[in-house]
């Protein structure tokens, strides 16, 4: 369900009942992905992240037991945001080789935007290997099911599966890599559409 945030099955997070705690909630997280993206996990201080936040020690262990459950739940907040905003740039393709499409313009914009979410994420094979497979395994799964009901539809070849999903799942990481993290000169929507153009036309020669 859209409503759903993975955040909310987080060990170590005490889920906000209120629209104030959910505030401080998203300082907490804003301010750890800053000070992780910047810092790395082993010299990140939880003092680091609540003083950007501005809110006091204590108000950390409201939310959080330690450093360690702040970054799972940093990273499951980006799978949620990646999730998100890709259903919403989907919303409007007309099959869906223009939504792989559209996925992975977002997708390059959002990168260069949070080019702190490569050396987070990266950093999650470390401290947490099953967020980090959480993290890939579930973006992926998405884009099987899309495929397969695309399939089903009879937009795409009818063969498609876990290979397909995780084919275009790479090259739009790297991709983001690439033009998103590492460069800021690339015109993000043409990078997108000579990827989309390959998806669906293949290598072979015309």
């Amino acid at each position: 369900m859209a409503a759903e945030r993975s955040t909310a099955a987080t060990p170590g997070l005490k889920e906000p009942r209120t629209d104030r705690g959910r505030r401080t909630l998203r300082a907490i997280l804003d301010a750890a992905a800053v000070e992780l993206g910047d810092r790395g996990f082993h010299e990140t201080g939880i003092t680091h992240i609540t003083q950007r936040a501005g809110v006091a020690l204590g108000t950390f262990y409201t939310y959080f037991d330690s450093k360690e459950d702040v970054f799972h739940a940093l990273v499951r907040d980006y799978s949620d945001k990646v999730r998100d905003g890709a259903r919403g740039a989907l919303a409007d393709a007309t099959d869906q080789i223009d939504a792989e499409r559209r996925g992975l313009d977002w997708f390059l914009h959002f990168a260069r935007e949070h080019r702190e979410i490569y050396r987070i994420i990266d950093q999650a094979e470390f401290v947490d290997p099953g967020v980090f497979r959480y993290h890939y395994e579930s973006t992926v799964a998405r884009i099987r099911q899309r495929l397969e009901n695309a399939a089903a539809r009879g937009e795409v070849r009818a063969d498609v599966g876990e290979v397909h999903a995780w084919a275009i799942g790479g090259m739009n990481v790297f991709l983001g890599l690439r033009y998103g993290v590492w460069s800021d000169e690339e015109d993000l929507s043409g990078i997108a559409r000579i990827a989309n153009d390959m998806l669906a036309k293949g290598l072979a020669p015309e």
